[in-house]
């Protein structure tokens, strides 16, 4: 976790936007990028990303994005699949801004 906590909330701040962006001209390309930006959030907020049995609800929804990001970058997903990861990445990106905001 960054000593510089507003550095890092404008960091994902700007790279969220850049990929807004690419998610528009070209969304299963840019899944997988999104998808490692809200990992990084994750791990910096110190959530247990790989830990296989938090049952959390915002990590779950992040790991089944994740799976549908990884099919997709294995050329694995349909379109329904991407947006889905998507929508559901963005969500969790949401939550954890908010999170961040949280003492």
């Amino acid at each position: 976790m960054s000593t510089e906590p507003g550095l890092d909330r404008h960091d994902w701040e700007t790279q969220y936007a850049t990929l807004e962006i690419e998610l528009r001209d070209d969304p299963g390309g840019a899944l997988p990028d999104l998808a490692d930006l809200v990992e990084r959030m994750l791990r910096e907020r110190g959530l247990p990303v790989d830990e296989q049995e938090n049952v959390d609800e915002l990590l779950s929804e992040y790991r089944s994005a994740r799976e549908l990001s990884d099919a997709a970058e294995r050329g694995e997903a349909s379109h329904g699949d991407v947006a889905e990861a998507i929508n559901s990445l963005r969500a969790v990106y949401d939550s954890v801004m908010a999170l961040y905001d949280s003492p």
